[in-house]
């Protein structure tokens, strides 16, 4: 809701204030009692506006113009909603208890004097007061500028003569170089003349040293080339070696084999009974000629040299030497 109110300040300037003000109900529902206030103040708004207004204008009478022209937000607020007597701060609302009414805020929209001679002194005051700010600004801005501009003409003496010390300096390194170089040429060319030959020196003898250093890892490199060949080379034989026996072997097995497969088929071509009667040959001729001697035993022996009488009969008939029997009976030697 929104009341403009017209107040007179104690320096007699009557001035119309448009204020407005944010409200609301404080209600428990609960509570029928507290319900029915809110229709025991029939124009509540008017009775708010009334009493707002003279509270407004009680606490602007005490106040003058200029006061009330620079403070009028907290002279206001202050006259609204009263101040909290143990913190001294001005209180959040203003509640009416006949009908639970909470004002809590007020916005002043306007201040304006109703007295048209107050209203033209204010507005000179007010262009006055610019021009005093405006003046009052234009001369720190000038006095800004002439502090700026002397400091500015301070730093750039003090860099001249900063810039001079260091040109005299660089000037006197200048010399003192001069002077040093002019002893180390003076000097220089006997210096670099030892020292060129004692580099070549040094280089010499390191260039000794790398060869001598050189020739010991070649000799260790070829010796142990030499060393590895003939690892590799007895590596080898013995491979060579092992494979020769390898072959043997199994050249002997493989012969074997062959003279092993070779009597089986002989025997198997033969037969058993060609094999008994070869077998039988020999013995039975010899007991026919024994017999047809007409002796029936006659052995002569020391007991220690053993006869074999199948080769005594053999030789007592003359056999051929390439023909000739075993020690044992019946297995004659066969010659395939």
């Amino acid at each position: 809701m929104t009341d403009v109110v017209t107040v007179e300040t104690s320096d007699h300037a009557r001035l119309a204030l448009q204020l407005s003000y944010n409200w609301n109900f404080q209600l428990d529902r609960n509570e029928e009692k507290e319900a029915h206030k809110l229709f025991q103040v029939p124009d509540f708004v008017g009775d708010a506006c009334k009493a707002i207004a003279s509270r407004v204008r009680g606490t602007v009478a005490a106040c003058t113009f200029d006061d009330f022209h620079r403070n009028s937000a907290r002279i206001i607020r202050t006259a609204v909603f009263g101040k909290d007597e143990t913190t001294g701060k001005i209180r959040d609302n203003l509640f009416f208890s006949a009908n639970n009414l909470s004002i809590t805020n007020i916005d002043i929209q306007s201040v304006e004097p109703v007295d048209q001679r107050t209203r033209d002194s204010l507005q000179k005051s007010v262009q006055l007061a610019i021009e005093i700010t405006t003046n009052s600004q234009e001369a720190t801005a000038r006095h800004e500028a002439l502090r700026i501009e002397q400091e500015a003409k301070g730093k750039l003496e003090r860099q001249k003569i900063n810039d001079e010390a260091e040109a005299e300096k660089s000037k006197k390194f200048l010399l003192q170089l001069q002077a040093e170089s002019a002893a180390v040429e003076s000097t220089g060319q006997a210096t670099a003349e030892a020292r060129a030959r004692a580099e070549a020196a040094n280089i010499e003898g390191q260039a000794g040293v790398d060869q001598a250093k050189l020739k010991s890892q070649a000799l260790t490199i070829q010796a142990e080339a030499s060393l590895l060949q003939q690892t590799n080379r007895q590596l080898a034989e013995i491979e060579h070696q092992a494979e020769l026996n390898k072959l043997e072997i199994e050249k002997a097995k493989e012969l074997g084999q062959i003279e092993s497969r070779k009597f089986a088929e002989i025997v198997s071509s033969l037969g058993v009974h060609t094999i008994r009667s070869i077998a039988q040959a020999g013995p039975e001729m010899q007991a026919n000629l024994l017999k047809g001697l007409g002796l029936k035993s006659f052995l002569i022996t020391d007991g220690n040299s053993p006869i074999n009488l199948f080769n005594t009969a053999k030789g007592l008939i003359g056999l051929p030497s390439g023909q000739h029997s075993d020690n044992s009976v019946g297995t004659p030697d066969l010659d395939f």
